[in-house]
């Protein structure tokens, strides 16, 4: 007699979206060869992916934060409002300890290090397939004790930060992406034209920064994000 058999599973349908063509095929190497995944499309800036998210409909983008002509996070939150049923996770070389939880508010479901090994990125992917967040076990720990100071510590006044990345913490997701560019040396007209903003919207941005990090002047602005984006462990993705 004939035994039954279960129809094949449906292979769960991944978005690359990475400006490095070596780090996409890599990926997608792996990828394809698991049996409920498949890579079904690539793309190397933001303007790429929103397309091709649109047209592909996959039913996650793996994601990471430096694009060229663009920043990962925004796209994220373009992502979340104009395709709100495609699931994302972030895999980038940023230092997670600053930016997994600004990807999570942006609307990641999931932040991995390029630094990890194969099979906790797999891990992450089917997790977050699955419904769950996926963050490290240093990331959630360091989340649960924000909230418990936070918690306890209501209406007390904010403690002075120790570190130049606890200060930079402070800074928005727009206003670190000034920083950080700043730090590679570009001036108020080349990060007006690479973040498509004006110049006087990067001026107010760069007094903003100079406020939150307690510095006097442009030049003190300067040396400090040349030295923060020198010594930061993501500064090689940059």
């Amino acid at each position: 007699m004939p035994t039954a058999t279960s129809p094949p599973t449906e292979k769960k349908r991944i978005l690359l979206i990475d400006d490095h063509p070596i780090m996409r095929q890599a990926l997608a190497n792996v990828l394809n060869q698991q049996a409920t995944l498949v890579v079904c499309g690539e793309a190397s800036d933001p303007q790429e992916a929103l397309a091709a998210a649109e047209r592909l409909q996959p039913d996650l983008a793996l994601v990471d934060l430096s694009l060229r002509g663009g920043d990962g996070i925004e796209l994220l939150k373009d992502l979340r409002v104009r395709q709100p049923q495609i699931l994302t996770m972030v895999l980038s070389m940023h230092d997670e300890a600053l930016y997994a939880e600004r990807t999570l508010r942006a609307g990641a479901r999931g932040y991995v290090m390029k630094q990890e090994k194969m099979d906790r990125l797999l891990v992450a992917i089917h997790r977050v397939l699955a419904g769950s967040i996926y963050v490290s076990d240093k990331v959630a720990a360091h989340a649960v004790q924000r909230l418990a100071v936070g918690g306890s510590a209501a209406g007390a006044t904010p403690e002075t930060p120790k570190t130049m990345d606890a200060y930079v913490e402070r800074l928005t997701d727009r206003e670190l992406q000034v920083f950080r560019l700043i730090g590679r040396g570009l001036g108020t007209r080349l990060i007006a034209e690479t973040l498509f903003l004006s110049r006087k919207t990067i001026e107010s941005h760069r007094e903003h920064i100079k406020g939150k990090l307690g510095l006097k002047d442009g030049s003190e602005l300067i040396q400090r994000a040349i030295q923060w984006a020198r010594n930061a462990p993501d500064s090689v993705d940059l």
